[in-house]
């Protein structure tokens, strides 16, 4: 047999131990066990009717074959309009991408941007996928602690000390997964203070600024002198619950959206027509499902936290934004990943392990309070049981 020859950049990509922990529970519940699903970052509620009907109307009215790489004229207007109107960033069409899904932007941007020898400051604990394909561009990925003792929000002292003369790229993601962590306005204008004018580009994750229980997200963007050394990541997913539709959006200065489309171009062709008509009515349509999901998220966040500090050896912060709570069960004298295994092989809870989104989420879980609030309440019950086991 013929030995596959792989090239060696393969190798520095890694993938998502959420998805991971999600096979080993279907695999459990497969055999019959019960199991609460807290691992993965995806909302319950289904994707608003109307979005759906826009879609089969797209079908039907025959949008289904390949469109323009940067998208369609009507979704990347309104785009750039909700842009303006909500992020406080003023935009037009020329300056937005659309892309399958917010991954390709953290792909496409380290991609343009990352050379050898480039360091890509960003967020540990984070989204995985950061560190993954700074690695894959040839970057050096350089953390940016993001601690419990701040309120897992950016230590500015100490970005200010790590951004240097390589430093071609810092990412930042507000609110934060896995923490819930939000930056303040004072956060984002003194992290722009720090940058400016200095070339580095800012890689702004802003996938979940629609889901916020106290003060609004603010964009890096829309400060200063910003606009044009920002790239904003944001999408469908998790604002209208449409993970499985895969369609998101970068939005750039135009040199960046014509690079950009390049690399689209060059992997996808484009994104697919019907999601990106459904896209257009999300925007556009009404926003109650939004309004009623984030107040569920709300409920379910003010319940884990105070149901999570209740239970003797945790303790947990209350989260920002987003949909996770992120414990800290360190007292317990188990690594994240042995905790966590053992939460749902004994438990029947499936969690994610802090150190699958860096060194410094050791001695953390990450929990979804993407869940019904009954099988939340189960959830907190059998954790509660099964950390008793271990003092």
């Amino acid at each position: 047999m013929v030995k596959n020859r792989i090239a060696d950049r393969i190798k520095l990509l890694y993938g998502e131990s959420a998805f991971t922990i999600m096979a080993a529970a279907n695999e459990l519940e497969a055999q019959g066990r019960s199991v609460i699903h807290m691992e993965i970052g995806q909302p319950d509620f289904k994707t608003p009717r109307n979005i759906i009907e826009a879609a089969y109307k797209a079908m039907n009215d025959g949008h289904t074959g390949y469109t323009p790489t940067a998208g369609i004229t009507p979704l990347r207007e309104a785009i750039a309009r909700y842009c303006t109107e909500h992020k406080n960033v003023e935009t037009d069409m020329e300056n937005v991408v659309v892309v399958p899904g917010g991954k390709p932007t953290i792909f496409f941007s380290t991609q343009m941007l990352v050379q050898e020898g480039d360091e890509v400051i960003y967020p540990n604990p984070g989204f995985p996928t950061y560190e993954s394909v700074i690695r894959f561009a040839g970057g050096t990925p350089v953390p940016m602690p993001i601690l419990e003792k701040n309120d897992f929000r950016v230590d500015i002292d100490r970005l200010k000390q790590d951004i240097n003369d390589r430093t071609r790229m810092i990412i930042l993601n507000s609110p934060s997964n896995p923490t819930g962590g939000t930056l303040s306005a004072g956060d984002i204008s003194a992290i722009a203070d720090i940058v400016r004018g200095r070339g580095i580009y800012v890689l702004s994750d802003e996938i979940y600024d629609r889901i916020y229980f106290d003060e609004k997200p603010v964009s890096i963007a829309s400060m200063p002198g910003m606009r044009d050394y920002t790239i904003i990541l944001d999408g469908f997913s998790k604002t209208y619950s449409m993970t499985g539709w895969r369609l998101g959006y970068a939005v750039m200065n135009r040199e960046l959206a014509e690079y950009m489309s390049l690399l689209l171009v060059n992997s996808t062709s484009c994104s697919a027509a019907m999601t990106q008509w459904a896209a257009l009515e999300a925007l556009k349509g009404p926003q109650d499902a939004v309004l009623e999901m984030v107040a569920a998220f709300r409920e379910r966040v003010d319940y884990i936290v105070g149901a999570l500090n209740s239970i003797d050896g945790i303790s947990c912060v209350k989260p920002s934004g987003a949909f996770y709570a992120f414990p800290n069960i360190s007292s317990f004298g188990l690594s994240s990943d042995e905790f966590g295994n053992r939460l749902l092989k004994e438990g029947g809870v499936a969690a994610s392990s802090g150190m699958g989104f860096g060194e410094f989420g050791e001695g953390f879980i990450r929990m979804s309070c993407a869940n019904s609030m009954e099988n939340l309440k189960i959830a907190v019950e059998r954790i509660d049981k099964f950390v008793k086991t271990l003092r």
